[in-house]
C-alpha cells in the first residue's frame, strides 16, 4: 500500500486538538476591516472547530494529522 499524500494547503490552515478535534482559523479576518465593530473582529482572532460534517473528508486529506 503506497503512502498517501497530504493536502499541504490544507495542513497549514487545520491543526488537531489534543482531544482528536479539528481547529482552524475564522475567516473574514484578512482585509476591509474599517467597517467591521471591534467586538466582531475581536471574535474573529479566537479559533473555531471544524464542523462535524467535514471531518470525514478532512481525515481524508490530512491522513498523518
Amino acid at each position: 500500500m503506497p503512502k498517501i499524500k497530504t493536502k499541504r494547503a490544507a495542513a497549514k490552515r487545520f491543526k488537531m486538538t489534543g482531544t482528536g478535534r479539528l481547529k482552524r482559523a475564522k475567516a473574514y479576518k484578512s482585509h476591509i476591516l474599517t467597517k467591521k465593530t471591534t467586538k466582531r473582529k475581536r471574535n474573529l482572532r479566537k479559533a473555531a472547530m471544524t464542523d462535524s460534517t467535514n471531518v470525514k473528508n478532512m481525515k481524508k486529506i490530512l491522513p498523518y494529522l
